[in-house]
């Protein structure tokens, strides 16, 4: 069969330009590239195109196989995964077995030891790591946000290029990455879990969006990746304003203090970035609309209140016209 046909045509081009502007921002290292893979048809579509488009650009290939240890049979779908890998023409493989761990959820906890699995795994700072998310997956990852009302970064979605992370294929539905893999004769695995109705994106993608589509008369997912992406592009406006703000209000941040007259006469939007900005210098985590909204009320609505606790034990406190964060003594 052809290896030129639409879908894996499709793949290749969103791939080629992910790694152009890679490559032009310098977030590319010059020798190597990984591939994330689970032997699903996205990850497996994604890899077929990086090996065509790496080894175009004299990159080494590097399939990475995640075993998240969680169902039956796992071992033999992560090696299956990377004979599959092999066969696409990587140049190494990588199966990796982290202890997957921490509360949020079977799903929440499973993410986060396969991003630092593949974060611990990288050969130079600057390399990327390819993975196969796709248009419904962000189409899903917007509809979490809605429904969690946690804010324009989260409705945002994801971006397609965030060093390490690389996701070419946010322009290409499933359809296309199991066409791409039908055209090139690859058996994809069948994740069960995709569908199990105990996960939330399953009822997403197998309940809600079909629903809106056909309430909607189609067309559902794009809109969606389109309005994440024009709230991207404005957030990365606002964020660059904060930036500017933050820089003027900073003055004494070694010391853990923000100056309120140069952040009370700024937007709100650009304000509560300006805050985030600061905590997370400062060793803020897990910070909620909640956390930001209470410490801009020492901003914007400061009545001699009390301080604001955050994650982690620290502490945001108002004094002598300065926000200082920290820990209590004691």
């Amino acid at each position: 069969m052809s290896d030129r046909t639409p879908a894996v045509s499709r793949t290749r081009v969103a791939v080629r330009a992910l790694l152009d502007t890679a490559t032009s921002g310098g977030h590319l290292e010059p020798g190597c590239l990984d591939v994330a893979c689970s032997g699903g048809a996205d990850s497996l579509a994604l890899a077929a195109a990086a090996v065509y488009e790496g080894h175009r650009r004299g990159l080494l290939v590097r399939g990475v196989v995640v075993d998240h240890g969680l169902q039956p049979g796992s071992r033999e779908v992560a090696e299956r995964a990377a004979e599959q890998l092999v066969g696409l023409g990587v140049d190494e493989t990588l199966v990796l077995r982290p202890e997957v761990a921490g509360g949020g959820g079977v799903e929440a906890a499973a993410r986060r030891a396969r991003y630092q699995a593949l974060r611990g795994a990288l050969r130079d700072p600057r390399q990327l790591v390819l993975l196969g998310h796709t248009l419904d997956d962000q189409a899903e990852t917007v509809l979490l946000g809605l429904g969690r009302g946690s804010g324009p970064r989260s409705i945002s979605g994801m971006r397609a290029l965030d060093p390490p992370w690389g996701r070419p294929l946010l322009g290409c539905s499933r359809a296309v990455t199991a066409r791409a893999c039908r055209e090139l004769g690859l058996e994809p695995w069948t994740d069960p879990h995709n569908s199990d109705p105990r996960f939330t994106r399953v009822r997403l993608r197998r309940e809600v969006l079909p629903l809106l589509e056909e309430v909607l008369q189609g067309g559902v997912a794009e809109a969606l990746c389109r309005t994440s992406a024009q709230l991207r592009e404005d957030g990365a406006a606002l964020d660059q304003w904060a930036d500017e703000v933050l820089s003027r209000a900073g003055s004494d941040q070694g010391h853990g203090a923000l100056e309120v007259r140069a952040v009370e006469g700024a937007p709100v939007a650009v304000r509560r970035r300006v805050l985030r900005g600061w905590l997370i210098s400062h060793g803020a985590r897990e910070l909620t609309d909640l956390h930001l909204r209470a410490v801009d009320d020492l901003v914007g609505r400061w009545r001699g209140q009390g301080g604001v606790w955050l994650p982690g034990g620290l502490v945001v406190e108002r004094a002598h016209g300065r926000l200082q964060v920290g820990r209590p003594a004691g």
